[in-house]
């Protein structure tokens, strides 16, 4: 019924989380003094401006984790975000960080990119209105206006919960606000709006005044998935496959340093945007801790083939996604520096 033409990436603010306990135990770290004579130089292009999302690596970069590795990490925001899986199939970027639907759309269209590590384990995408509303299940917006910005994802995201609840596409209006998502639902233009992320632009309407509810999208049918994943490009995995796990050590080092020191991470994290809000930067940590780790289940950066194959079939299914898509070549878990997991909770 969907049919991807051309999805941009999605440009937006988000917080995401680590979830790993102070005593989260890393084995395969780069031992310090054993590092090379010559950093190898690496690039990480950003999905958008630095962000709480991006806490644990710039923690990782400061406390010189990077350099015990023996690599040298240059962390930027490029001029079109939405352009980094090119960059990085094309070798030009080592590391770009995006999401985990778009590797599938780039793999489709044979850009060699592989997610190498899941950044946030769960989706921040969330259906969400007003408190006001009522609203408090799917089913419940029969008859009133879903405001999106276009995306066929989060059409099929909706579609998915509707169904699950009992009602369709039909029971909705569709109303295209592009990105102004928030200020639409807000003005009360719309009744609801999808593609918004409750670890952000739930903070930001309540700053506003405006108390606000969600539904996660996994909890309505849509699989689980990763929200953002970390990418490479298949040469650069080829060639530089120990540089890659050197890096990944690092930064799975930073992320647990950031879950336990927070306050520490968000000043690293101003000192690197000094534009952020940082009362919404550090709101935005406090939800999205658990999320870099699922709540203290994985090491950060794990992925799992259940998780890849359920949405990728998912995504078939809706018509985002060709059937000849390979998804077990899409991601690479085993690049990752063998860690010990925390037991939930």
């Amino acid at each position: 019924m969907f049919h991807h033409t051309h999805t941009v990436s999605r440009r937006r603010a988000v917080q995401q989380g680590l979830g790993l306990a102070a005593g989260l135990a890393l084995t395969g770290r780069i031992v310090p003094g054993a590092i090379a004579q010559d950093p190898t130089e690496l690039t990480l292009a950003l999905d958008w401006y630095p962000n709480a999302n991006h806490a644990g690596l710039y923690l990782a970069q400061d406390r010189g984790y990077f350099d015990e590795a023996g690599v040298a990490v240059e962390i930027y925001t490029p001029a079109d975000p939405a352009a980094a899986l090119q960059t990085v199939g094309a070798g030009r970027d080592t590391f770009g960080i995006s999401y985990h639907s778009e590797i599938l759309f780039a793999r489709e269209q044979e850009v060699p990119v592989v997610s190498v590590a899941a950044l946030v384990q769960h989706p921040l995408n969330c259906l969400m209105m007003l408190e006001s509303s009522g609203i408090e299940r799917p089913s419940d917006l029969a008859g009133g206006t879903v405001g999106m910005a276009g995306l066929p994802s989060d059409e099929a995201y909706l579609q998915t919960m509707l169904e699950h609840d009992g009602a369709s596409m039909d029971d909705v209006e569709i109303v295209n606000v592009g990105f102004d998502l928030l200020p639409a639902l807000l003005s009360e233009r719309v009744d609801a709006v999808i593609g918004t992320y409750w670890t952000h632009e739930t903070i930001l309407a309540e700053q506003e005044g405006n108390p606000v509810t969600y539904l996660r999208v996994e909890e309505w049918g849509v699989p689980d998935y990763y929200e953002l994943i970390l990418a490479a490009g298949e040469s650069t995995v080829d060639d530089q496959g120990e540089a890659i796990t050197a890096f990944l050590g690092a930064m799975q080092r930073g992320f647990v340093d950031a879950a336990a020191d927070p306050d520490a991470a968000l000043e690293v994290l101003l000192a690197a945007s000094p534009d952020l809000d940082a009362e919404v930067e550090r709101q935005g940590l406090e939800l999205l801790l658990p999320l870099w780790s699922d709540a203290g289940a994985v090491a950060p950066g794990t992925q799992t083939a259940e998780r890849w194959d359920a949405f990728g079939s998912w995504m078939t299914e809706q018509g985002l996604l060709g059937e000849g898509v390979d998804i077990a070549a899409a991601w690479n878990g085993g690049l990752l520096p063998a860690s010990e997991a925390l037991p939930a909770g």
